[in-house]
């Protein structure tokens, strides 16, 4: 007998209603621990790695290949231009999970995505960042989402399944950091 996954926006629609059977059953499958390496390279110029994690109940060790992410500033910023800013690289994280957030619980929910883009704006004043100004933010002041999907859901449906997005909650709730610095 062959048998074809249940797909819907390339999500496999069985196997994501298995993993939430299982969490269910075993809470502690939930939780996750991500991490990142990185290293200074010269002015603004950083660079990171990436590969092991913890999840579902143990480290992984799926990942074959380590994933590499760098960081500089154009040169209006004293920087190289090696690489995208550190606030473009939480841009894109933004923008990429929300989309997957929308996607994976449209899936769940029977909700077919045809396509989807989005554009995503940071604005920010350097006052806060070169310490001119201790009212002025040193990260974003605002961030604006224009994400264009064709599907017969409405936005606010829409909307709502986006907003499932883990980074999306990192961004607008308060989330501790702690550093440690180590001599």
């Amino acid at each position: 007998m062959i048998t074809t996954a249940n797909i819907k926006n390339g999500v496999n629609v069985d196997q994501l209603v298995d993993t939430i059977g299982h969490i269910q059953e075993q809470p502690e499958l939930a939780k996750f621990e991500f991490r990142a390496k990185n290293n200074w390279i010269d002015g603004g110029h950083c660079a990171s790695s990436i590969k092991s994690f913890y999840g579902a109940g143990q480290e992984d060790t799926t990942r074959q290949e380590t994933f590499t992410l760098e960081c500089s500033h154009p040169n209006v910023l004293l920087g190289e231009d090696e690489a995208p800013t550190p606030p473009e690289v939480v841009l894109h994280a933004l923008a990429s999970c929300l989309t997957g957030a929308m996607v994976y619980h449209a899936a769940a929910n029977g909700i077919d995505i045809q396509g989807a883009e989005s554009t995503v704006k940071g604005t920010a004043d350097l006052h806060g960042f070169l310490g001119l100004d201790p009212e002025v933010r040193t990260g974003f002041d605002g961030v604006t989402v224009s994400l264009k999907v064709k599907s017969d859901a409405t936005a606010e449906q829409l909307e709502n399944l986006a907003k499932f997005s883990p980074v999306f909650d990192i961004i607008t709730n308060p989330t501790p950091v702690k550093i440690e610095i180590i001599k």
